[in-house]
């Protein structure tokens, strides 16, 4: 239980609205949640009455311990925002010592709401995603007990077989035998009495009962092997297909396990199993067409379901372009020896995905390289086909529907091949399809068709029709897609947290209400791509993914440690804050431009008052030009990151050196300067604050550049979208030059 405690349990409870000045929320490392929640746990907090003056010094003494600790584990947390977390939560509590008791009894009434929580059986879980069902990966799961267990009674069919051959041999003996004592005369002229001839008689009726009955056991384990095969063997199918079925959804980030290697054994065992039971069906002495049937229905399924697409092809391929996938066959050290596979990939578009038990005859695309010999490599015991240079040199599409853009077209890439299979007769054919792709022809609509993409991993259902998808899903399952995708993407373990959801749910449904719940409301394919946010020239998804591509590329760290708010709305820029001092800052992904990323700050209005400034936000090549650290300690209106962090404290390692190497390799002192001119500011708001009101772009600051050869360059930058610098720095150099 003492584990369960977190600190941020604390935080609502203390005076003054605290909780408001705290964001993000308190997250510390999980060392020093265990830490204070277990010296907590030891106190006796249930003694604590409001009541009870005479416990007010024991209540100061242990809100002095508290405060103690947590400076103490501040001063030696080496992540400078975690340290700051933890001395403005020192601060905060140190209000309590006024009224100690009061610190103790809330302490009190946590621990008591926490036994609660935990003597509480939890709920059932619902599943939110009515739309779409993952397989479940334990149920789906081969177990190898029973593969285990299947050799295992084929082991004792094998043995039962043995005794019923040996029974056989032994009862034609005793045949044999008994023909010779009915003779009339004997070898040795003596006559056999009627008891020993009887005698025979029944030892012979014994030994043919046992023959029966190791028949009947012979035929009723062969009967259950065949059984617990087909079990094992549906197992591993569904295995298979939750296996391709991850690696879907691996595209928008969710996590995935590409070891095929036991999956490779459990098919090799699966298929000698076979092998074996139909070489037990012929020694059976008896036909038993049911289970011969059944057997090689299990073999053939078993020989096409092995084929498997290791590394998918780009989903986004741009015709004339080079691109690879590798196809692997996981009975690969089955394939009779000395003929050579040779695997052929063609394109096929969604109505011929549908049918795929008619080989596609309508040729819709060509493909350059699209053959490859099924190889085995004796190191990764491994059999793959390797299609390295492969090419789509043009591509026939459908006739569009409405609006329908060519980048929502789906096609996929067919791979196949006749396979002939150690032990068997008949070669078989074998196939198998990629994951849908989109077909483009130019770079621009790289962007669409990636939302495509996005679109069909996260909301296709399991064993769909190819390649049918939902028109519309709900929020939750789109917001958690969006989070999935921005984290893996970015490469981060730090998400959107549900101020940025509330935000991107009022960006998408253009709402402005703060309070509303977007949970279950429905979000359209047209919504998500297809219209134009209002009031911009872009979608949804463009403005997304350019803030998801300036993260990855820029911001990584600095997302990653906390220390952009990312997704915020005007209406809440206004309430957190609101009343904060001078100077205070965040960093927000910009809502007007795609891939930027602004500095909202509180400074002093003309009035006296204050407002609210949004710098000019800041693009890639801004940031290729000047880091986001270096920006930010040029810009001296800004001194305190929300809620109330010193800059200097929290940016100090990201602040670079200055000087910068010429063409002829001597060094120049080169310092490019942020500076913030007031015309440059996107919109202001004096007091008091309205939620009501709208921040609205200015008209971007011209640029300033002086340069004197025989001093350091300065480059005093007006905040503006791409600098609008026209002049390179090799071009400055050479300006240096004598």
């Amino acid at each position: 239980m003492a584990q369960w405690l977190h600190m941020s349990q604390l935080i609502p409870c203390l005076p003054d609205d605290t909780v408001n000045n705290l964001y993000p929320p308190p997250a510390f490392p999980i060392e020093v949640r265990h830490f204070l929640a277990d010296w907590i746990e030891s106190q006796r907090w249930d003694d604590f009455v409001l009541e009870k003056v005479e416990m007010e010094s024991q209540a100061r003494a242990l809100l002095e311990q508290t405060i103690s600790m947590l400076q103490t584990m501040a001063q030696q947390n080496s992540n400078v925002v975690d340290r700051m977390k933890l001395m403005a939560i020192s601060r905060n509590m140190t209000r309590f010592q006024q009224q100690p008791l009061q610190f103790g009894v809330m302490v009190r009434d946590i621990l008591r709401k926490e036994r609660v929580l935990l003597s509480t059986p939890p709920p059932p879980m619902s599943n939110p995603q009515q739309y779409q069902q993952y397989p479940n990966r334990e149920s789906s799961f081969l177990n190898l007990q029973d593969v285990d267990h299947l050799v295992l009674k084929v082991l004792q069919l094998q043995e039962v077989r043995k005794q019923k051959h040996q029974l056989q041999e032994d009862l034609n003996w005793e045949r044999q035998n008994f023909e010779g004592l009915r003779c009339p005369t004997q070898p040795n002229g003596l006559d056999p009495s009627s008891s020993e001839i009887q005698k025979r008689k029944n030892q012979i009726q014994d030994m043919e009962f046992n023959v029966k009955v190791l028949f009947t056991k012979s035929f009723e384990l062969l009967k259950e092997c065949v059984d617990c095969l087909d079990q094992c063997q549906t197992r591993l199918i569904s295995r298979l297909k939750t296996w391709r079925w991850e690696q879907h959804k691996a595209t928008i980030g969710h996590p995935f396990d590409d070891n095929l290697n036991p999956l490779q054994t459990w098919c090799e065992q699966l298929v000698g199993v076979n092998g074996k039971l139909r070489q037990e069906l012929m020694l059976i002495g008896e036909p038993v067409p049911e289970l011969q049937e059944r057997l090689g229905k299990l073999l053939q399924v078993l020989i096409q379901s092995s084929l498997v697409v290791e590394k998918q092809p780009p989903q986004v391929i741009k015709t004339q372009s080079k691109f690879s996938t590798t196809v692997r066959y996981l009975l690969g050290e089955k394939v009779a020896p000395g003929k050579p596979v040779m695997l052929k990939a063609q394109i096929i578009n969604e109505i011929q995905a549908r049918n795929l038990a008619v080989v596609p005859a309508d040729n819709v695309g060509e493909l350059i390289n699209n053959s490859a010999i099924l190889e085995h490599n004796t190191a990764t015991k491994s059999t793959c086909a390797t299609f390295r240079n492969m090419s789509i040199k043009k591509i026939k599409r459908a006739d569009r529907k409405g609006s329908e853009s060519v980048t929502e077209e789906k096609f996929a890439l067919l791979f196949s091949a006749e396979i002939t299979i150690t032990g068997c007769d008949t070669p078989y054919r074998i196939q198998m399809i990629s994951l849908p792709v989109v077909v483009i022809v130019h770079g621009s609509q790289d962007n669409n068709a990636l939302a495509t993409i996005i679109w069909d991993c996260a909301f296709s259902e399991p064993d769909r029709m190819p390649f049918v998808v939902p028109e519309r899903v709900p929020w939750r399952m789109m917001y958690s897609t969006l989070n999935s995708k921005f984290t893996s993407e970015v490469q981060t373990q730090h998400g959107l947290d549900h101020y940025n959801q509330h935000f991107l749910a009022q960006k998408i449904f253009d709402k402005p209400d703060f309070a509303e719940d977007y949970s279950n409301m429905m979000v359209s394919w047209a919504q998500f791509n297809k219209e134009v946010l209002p009031g911009r020239p872009f979608t949804f998804w463009q403005w997304f993914e350019g803030v998801m591509e300036l993260t990855k590329k820029h911001l990584k760290t600095y997302w990653s440690e906390g220390l952009i708010f990312g997704f915020i709305g005007k209406q809440h820029l206004h309430l957190i804050l609101k009343d904060r001092p001078n100077g205070t800052f965040l960093l927000r992904f910009s809502d007007s431009e795609i891939g930027g990323i602004t500095i909202a700050y509180v400074s002093a209005s003309e009035n006296g008052g204050q407002k609210i400034q949004n710098i000019q936000p800041f693009s890639k090549r801004d940031l290729e030009i000047r880091s986001l650290g270096d920006r930010i300690r040029d810009i001296s209106h800004i001194t305190h990151l929300y809620p109330e962090f010193p800059k200097d404290e929290v940016f100090k390692k990201f602040y670079s050196g200055n000087a910068v190497c010429g063409l002829k390799g001597a060094c120049v002192s080169l310092v490019i300067k942020a500076t913030v001119p007031a015309e440059c500011f996107r919109h202001h708001f004096p007091q008091p604050f309205s939620p009501q009101e709208s921040i609205t772009p200015d008209n971007p600051c011209p640029t300033d550049m002086d340069f004197n050869p025989t001093t350091p360059v300065v480059y005093s930058e007006h905040i503006s979208p791409g600098n609008n610098i026209d002049m390179e720095l090799e071009s400055i150099l050479q300006t240096l030059e004598p």
